[in-house]
């Protein structure tokens, strides 16, 4: 009989359907059904040794809320008989929610009709310790919530989980984890203490999404996911040299295919509306094959050597909400001499989707793992590096700028400078005139702190949105006294001094935009949340307590 060894998690969710995703410990069909009579099934595909379905759920109301079970070839593995829980339910969100937006903008809920969007994100989550362990990094977020939503199924709850990146950690695992390694290979040879392949990427994510809690919130929020660099290993194409170096070793091809294809498994696939899956030909290939795995790898191969042939990024709408989750990893042109955050035609998507059918969203949402506005004096040093290393101050700068570009972790938006600035180009373009959105909120984690910073252009007047860097992390992991110390000091007014003669040694221009801390930074586990109604945002930050609670620590409104 098959059995249930990962998930269920409820991706995809808009009024009348939903993706609902499964690791099985054999082949065989997996089935949603709902208590409304909604439900759906598909055959599980199979990679590495490893079963999935991704079921897509029909014939949902909108507006309504129905539990769900998991069934397996016919018998019933979810919800677990002794679960602590409530049902896990899908939650559809009213019809004039859906779609792509349209509809009007008066009145305080405009198309919304008053109805609330509800937004969650975070990043960076260490996987929690078994239940009774001791946890070095202190109480997970994700618990303090999954713990909120069963004590009160009523309480407000968000209509998507935006995980922005580092979900699990293939380069720092745990000391199970580890044991697991030095069982199977031992930790003598490369790549040690780390992942090597399909196989041990499973165990991360079984180790991440098996925690009680946070695996009954993954089966009853939706989620949108994005990679980031501990996906794969930190500083993942940092730059042309780190990637050489990397190309070099014996064991890399190994890692990142297998980082890129358990991604695709475990975090790309459910990212997709119906629709899109259904035109996807890659999905089509792994499902009809007997076993998916060499097609995926040559997927994998393909997205590692000609990145650019390759999308991550996606869109999702919600009513006149838009999200654009961009991918700020894998599509980085990393030669000096063209140096880019986003390749060409990366570039060109993010044009069209901010762009697509002005006035019909009343907030943009950009979600990056990296931040765009960073503390004055890391925005500085980096570009600063990055004019080192394209050779602006000689051979001998530009060996120095790379070996602090790796040790230091230089490779934010603000490290590639032309890509910083035509971000602010095209935020400018869409926040400016009678169909401009009320907010344009670029959302990012990666710097294990939290902070809200609102930008200003200097030569232009600037977009009539208000736009705002909002930064969260991390969700579950440790927070250094020197991020404390240095992201702190990065915004005052000595930091901001130094950061200037930084620009000025590095012979860099001027930047379009600045831009001010209006709130934080903020340090611990925590979740970051955006309530938008109508042409209004508000935002709570929340951090996770040792009662296993979240406690609001900061509430504003983002539009006034």
């Amino acid at each position: 009989m098959a059995g249930l060894r990962l998930g269920p998690l409820l991706r995809y969710a808009d009024g009348s359907s939903a993706t609902v995703w499964v690791e099985a410990s054999r082949p065989c069909a997996a089935e949603v059904r709902c208590a409304d009579g909604a439900g759906g099934a598909a055959r599980t595909f199979q990679v590495a040794g490893h079963h999935y379905a991704l079921v897509e759920v029909t014939g949902l109301t909108a507006g309504t809320s129905t539990a769900y079970e998991v069934f397996l070839d016919g018998s019933h593995v979810w919800p677990p008989p002794d679960s602590p829980f409530p049902p896990s339910e899908i939650h559809s969100p009213a019809a004039e929610r859906d779609g792509s937006g349209g509809g009007n903008r008066d009145g305080d809920g405009g198309a919304h009709g008053g109805d609330a969007v509800r937004v969650a994100f975070g990043s960076c989550r260490w996987a929690a310790p078994p239940a009774g362990g001791n946890d070095p990094v202190g109480p997970d977020a994700l618990d303090g919530l999954a713990a909120r939503l069963a004590a009160d199924p009523a309480a407000e709850r968000p209509d998507v989980l935006l995980l922005l990146g580092d979900q699990v950690y293939a380069d720092e695992v745990s000391d199970a984890t580890r044991e697991r390694i030095d069982a199977r290979r031992g930790l003598t040879d490369p790549p040690g203490a780390e992942v090597a392949d399909y196989e041990e990427y499973t165990w991360l994510y079984y180790e991440s999404w098996r925690d009680p809690g946070v695996r009954w919130l993954l089966s009853t929020v939706p989620t949108c996911m994005v990679f980031d660099d501990h996906d794969v290993i930190d500083d993942w194409n940092t730059s042309a040299a780190w990637l050489a170096d990397m190309r070099g070793t014996a064991w890399w091809r190994e890692r990142v295919l297998s980082g890129l294809m358990s991604y695709w498994v475990h975090q790309h696939l459910g990212n997709l509306s119906p629709a899109e899956l259904a035109t996807d030909p890659l999905y089509a290939a792994v499902r009809d094959a007997p076993d998916g795995t060499d097609v995926l790898r040559a997927f994998a191969d393909r997205a590692d050597t000609d990145p650019e042939s390759v999308r991550w990024s996606y869109r999702r709408d919600f009513g006149r909400v838009r999200l654009l989750i961009v991918d700020s990893r894998a599509a980085r042109v990393l030669e000096e001499d063209r140096r880019a955050m986003l390749d060409e035609g990366e570039r060109a998507w993010l044009r069209a989707q901010v762009l697509d059918r002005p006035g019909s969203y009343d907030h943009l949402l950009l979600g990056s793992s990296l931040p765009w506005l960073l503390p004055h004096l890391v925005h500085d040093a980096e570009e600063w590096d990055a004019a080192l290393c394209r050779g602006e101050r000689g051979a001998r700068w530009a060996r120095f700028g790379e070996k602090l570009r790796r040790g230091a972790d230089l490779e934010h938006w603000a490290a590639f400078p032309e890509s910083f600035a035509e971000l602010a180009e095209l935020i400018a373009d869409t926040g400016a005139g009678a169909d401009a959105p009320a907010s344009v909120l670029v959302l990012s984690g990666d710097v294990h702190h939290a902070y809200v910073a609102e930008a200003r252009w200097r030569d232009t007047p600037g977009p009539d949105a208000r736009v705002l860097q909002l930064t969260c992390s991390p969700v579950h992991n440790s927070v250094p006294l020197t991020i404390r110390v240095g992201f702190r000091f990065g915004w005052s007014a000595l930091a901001r001094a130094l950061g200037r003669r930084l620009r000025r040694h590095g012979r860099c221009p001027r930047l379009p935009v600045t831009w001010r801390k209006k709130g934080g930074p903020w340090f611990g586990n925590q979740l970051m949340s955006l309530t938008l109604r109508g042409r209004s945002a508000r935002l709570r930050l929340e951090q996770a307590q040792q009662d296993g609670s979240l406690a609001t620590v900061e509430e504003s409104d983002l539009t006034s």
